[in-house]
């Protein structure tokens, strides 16, 4: 085996974390630290991708904020993540949905999808 898949398998902290995939609206959680006072803000959106594998693996997640598009990369293995839910689940044909960047208003819906 490789030395360093050994030594991530071994030594890296992982995050128990929900089956999400492309198309998926989430509300991730996490620890934000301002001085010497900590606190948990949220970042909910539809994800448009997953990658990567292991303890390298993330995702990228995109919400409108005031009619501008936000995307933010979250890695999987984050120390400061808290947690991760599941709002909805989306109907995709793809792993990475970056058509949605070009879209808004009716055109950005997802359809619901049964898993």
């Amino acid at each position: 085996m490789d030395l360093v898949k050994y030594v991530q398998e071994q030594y890296v902290e992982k995050n128990d974390v929900p089956d999400f995939k492309a198309g998926d609206t989430i509300t991730v959680y996490y620890k934000i630290k301002e001085g010497n006072k900590e606190r948990i803000q949220f970042f909910r959106g539809v994800v448009l991708q997953r990658r990567g594998s292991g303890a390298t693996e993330t995702f990228t997640i995109r919400k409108i904020s005031g009619n501008v598009g936000v995307e933010r990369i979250f890695p999987i293995n984050m120390p400061t993540l808290d947690k991760i839910e599941i709002n909805k689940r989306g109907k995709v044909r793809r792993a990475r949905i970056f058509y949605q960047r070009g879209r808004t208003g009716k055109a950005a819906r997802i359809k619901e999808g049964r898993r």
